[in-house]
């Protein structure tokens, strides 16, 4: 008798030390199937997860672009090119323009209406537009100087409007600059002429070569701050950030 007490109470004693190891393990359990469910698990593994999510693009997709046939828009691409001049310049430059083509136009009629007389311009030993106008050098390649002139004023009218020089086409500039640069050294030419070959001076086409001139200046001191012209993106997108 005393040996099965013995024994009942030894295995009593194991049934409760398993039902104290049990419930430990299963609230244990109990507690990481609620921290799944509700997405707050934690531990070692946890956080580095959370650190290498946090190190990640927000969105790797948007850092590549829209896939093609995605039916996604590129965001649209950052407007590269020289500050645009101010608007007394834009307005400077095209009133000279304006002016140099309606002297151009005159001297054309006059040309071709082997005209006698000139605006503002006297006959002279020095002064004498008709001398000039119809002299052999007035005529290149069988074309007026005149005509040269009214073709280039045509032009710089183009390229010299408000919308030109908004425009961000390197072409504009580059033939805007090229012409005026050939201009210059087509009036360089031409005042040689005058004083050297012809011996007299048109007051009518001086006026030409100043207007000219002052565009020559407007436009090299454009170009040497940098403006009209494609540089590339990199100071429009420090702006825009």
């Amino acid at each position: 008798m005393a040996g099965q007490k013995a024994r009942a109470r030894s295995g009593q004693s194991r049934n409760r030390a398993a039902a104290r190891t049990t419930v430990p393990a299963q609230a244990g359990a109990a507690t990481r199937d609620k921290g799944g469910a509700n997405g707050k698990g934690s531990g070692p593994g946890r956080a580095g997860r959370d650190r290498e999510t946090a190190g990640r693009p927000q969105d790797r997709n948007q850092a590549r672009g829209p896939k093609p046939g995605s039916g996604e828009t590129a965001a649209p691409a950052i407007p590269s090119g020289r500050p645009v001049p101010g608007r007394w310049f834009q307005i400077t430059t095209l009133v000279l323009s304006l002016a140099g083509l309606g002297v151009s136009i005159y001297l054309t009629v006059q040309h071709y209406t082997a005209a006698t007389s000139f605006l503002g311009c006297p006959a002279t030993s020095t002064f004498n537009c008709q001398k000039v106008t119809t002299s052999p050098e007035s005529i290149i390649l069988g074309i007026p100087v005149a005509v040269f002139g009214l073709a280039f004023y045509v032009f710089m009218v183009a390229v010299n409007n408000p919308w030109a020089w908004r425009s961000r086409l390197p072409a504009i500039y580059w033939a805007r600059l090229g012409s005026i640069v050939l201009g210059i050294v087509f009036v360089l030419y031409l005042i040689y002429t005058e004083l050297f070959t012809i011996g007299a001076i048109c007051v009518d086409c001086t006026s030409v070569h100043i207007i000219t001139f002052l565009l020559f200046c407007l436009l090299i001191f454009n170009a040497s701050l940098g403006s009209g012209a494609t540089t590339g993106s990199g100071t429009t997108a420090k702006r825009a950030r």
